[in-house]
C-alpha cells in the first residue's frame, strides 16, 4: 500500500482547480466536520495570513480552543494545520489521510487533501472556532465550503491573474465571492472599483459590510501604537508585534473580526485583544532571522506586498547597505516587484526558488539591471545567502524576498549556513 505521504506529495503534480463540485463531495463522505464549529474566513490579495494569525492570537488568549488553517507552509506542511500553535500531530496526519484517500472516490487537489485533513482535524480535536486562511481566489476555493461568522476580504490586487483573470473588478468578484447570504464581511480595500464590487455583492446578498476608514477608523500614532475606533467598541493605544506599517491596518481588521464576533455570542475582552496583537507570531513576514548583520524574510510576493515591503525597509529598518537576495515565481510580475525593491538595494543576489514553478534567475536579472548595475546571478537560495554572508558587514541588513518558497528554501537552511537558527 502506498505510503500517505507519499500520495499526498504526489498530489503537488495536479492542476489547480478552482471549483467546489468534486471537494464538496469528498467531505460530505467525511461527514461535513467543518459543520460543527464556527468558522471565520479570511481571503484577499495580501495580509490574508497575518489577519489569520492575529484573530487566532487573541481567541487564544480569550481562553478559546482555536484552529487556524494557512497556507502555503514554509517548511512542514504541518503548518499550515494548527490548533492553539500547536502543529497537527505526524500520527494524526497519517490516520486522517489514509481515511480520506477511503472515501475520496475521486481525485482531489494537493489543496483540497490538506483542507480536509484541517477540517476533520478540528472536528475530532473539538475547536470551539476555526480561522481558515483562503487558498486562491474565495468564490470556488475549497475553504468556501464554510458558512462563516465572518468573511474578510484583506484588499484586492492584481495576482494570480492566470486563474482570476486580468482585471482588478474580475479579480474582486472572485474575491468577494466568501461573502454569505445575510452574512457580514470586513474589508480594507480602498479602490472605488472594487468597493463598488463588493458593496454590490452584500446588497445582493443582504450581507452586512464594514470598511476600514469608514465604519471602521484606524488611528495610526508616532511611537508605533495604534487607536481603533470600531461599531461598538474603541480601543487605544494598541500594539501589534508584526513589523510594518501595513499590518496595523491589518491588525485593525482582525480586532473588527473579533468585535463581530463578541456581537455574536463569543466573549473576548479587551484584555484578550491587547495581549494577542501584542504576542502574535507569523513566521516569514518581516521576520528577523539573526542581527549582526541582521537577515530579514519577507514573503512579498507581488507589486502590493513589495510595496509593503519597501515602506519598511525605509521607515522601520536601520542599516549601512541593504543586500536583497530576490527570486520569484514564474507567474508574478517581477519586474513591477523590482521597480519597487531594487533601487533601495546596495547589493542585488537573484536566484531561483527551488520549485519548477520558479523564475530563471537570469530573466529577472535582465529586468533587475533596469534599476541596479550591482547585480549578481546566484544559482540556488543555499549559495545566495552564503554569498550575502560573505560579503555583508555587521551593520548591514540582508533581505531574502519575492516568493515564500525563497523564504521556506532559506529558512530551512539557515541552520546549515549558521548553525544557530
Amino acid at each position: 500500500m502506498q505510503d500517505p505521504l507519499e500520495y499526498l506529495y504526489g498530489l503537488k503534480s495536479t492542476d489547480i482547480r478552482l471549483g467546489l463540485g468534486p471537494f464538496t463531495r469528498v467531505i460530505e463522505r467525511l461527514g461535513n466536520p467543518h459543520t460543527a464549529y464556527p468558522t471565520v474566513l479570511i481571503g484577499g490579495t495580501n495580509g490574508k495570513g497575518s489577519i489569520a494569525a492575529m484573530v487566532s492570537s487573541i481567541l487564544i488568549h480569550a481562553g478559546l480552543r482555536v484552529g487556524l488553517y494557512t497556507s502555503p507552509h514554509l517548511i512542514d506542511f504541518r503548518e499550515r494545520v494548527r490548533i492553539n500553535g500547536e502543529l497537527i500531530a505526524p500520527s494524526a496526519v497519517y490516520e486522517m489521510m489514509e481515511e480520506i484517500r477511503q472515501k475520496m472516490g475521486e481525485e482531489v487537489t494537493y489543496f483540497e487533501f490538506l483542507t480536509a485533513v484541517a477540517f476533520l482535524h478540528f472536528f475530532r480535536q473539538k475547536v470551539d472556532i476555526a480561522v481558515l486562511e483562503v487558498g486562491m481566489g474565495g468564490r470556488l476555493d475549497a475553504t468556501n465550503v464554510v458558512r462563516p461568522v465572518v468573511s474578510v476580504v484583506s484588499n484586492v490586487s492584481l495576482d494570480h491573474k492566470e486563474y482570476l483573470g486580468n482585471r482588478l473588478d474580475a479579480i474582486a468578484r472572485e474575491k468577494g465571492g466568501i461573502i454569505k447570504k445575510n452574512g457580514v464581511c470586513i474589508t480594507a480595500a480602498k479602490q472605488k472599483r472594487v468597493m463598488e464590487i463588493l458593496e454590490g455583492i452584500c446588497h445582493r446578498k443582504k450581507a452586512k459590510l464594514y470598511r476600514i476608514g469608514r465604519e471602521i477608523k484606524v488611528n495610526h500614532h508616532d511611537n508605533g501604537t495604534f487607536t481603533y475606533r470600531g461599531v461598538r467598541n474603541n480601543y487605544r493605544r494598541l500594539t501589534c508585534a508584526l513589523r510594518g506599517r501595513h499590518q496595523i491596518e491589518n491588525a485593525a481588521v482582525a480586532v473588527g473580526v473579533i468585535e463581530l464576533l463578541t456581537g455574536s455570542g463569543i466573549e473576548i475582552d479587551e484584555k484578550s485583544i491587547c495581549e494577542g496583537l501584542r504576542e502574535v507570531r507569523w513566521e516569514g513576514r518581516l521576520e528577523v532571522l539573526q542581527r549582526e548583520p541582521v537577515i530579514l524574510v519577507d514573503g512579498a510576493h507581488n507589486p502590493a506586498g513589495t510595496s509593503a515591503l519597501s515602506r519598511t525597509l525605509r521607515e522601520d529598518f536601520s542599516y549601512e547597505r541593504l543586500i536583497l537576495i530576490f527570486g520569484v515565481l514564474s507567474d508574478k510580475d517581477y519586474g513591477s516587484m523590482l521597480k519597487r525593491l531594487a533601487p533601495l538595494a546596495d547589493r542585488l543576489l537573484i536566484t531561483r526558488p527551488d520549485t519548477s514553478r520558479g523564475m530563471p534567475a537570469v530573466d529577472v536579472a535582465s529586468a533587475a539591471r533596469r534599476y541596479r548595475n550591482e547585480v549578481e546571478i546566484v544559482e540556488n537560495g543555499h549559495n545566495a545567502l552564503k554569498r550575502a554572508l560573505a560579503i555583508a558587514q555587521k551593520n548591514d541588513l540582508i533581505c531574502v524576498t519575492g516568493s515564500l518558497y525563497l523564504v521556506g528554501e532559506i529558512k530551512r537552511m539557515y541552520s546549515e549556513c549558521i548553525g544557530v537558527y
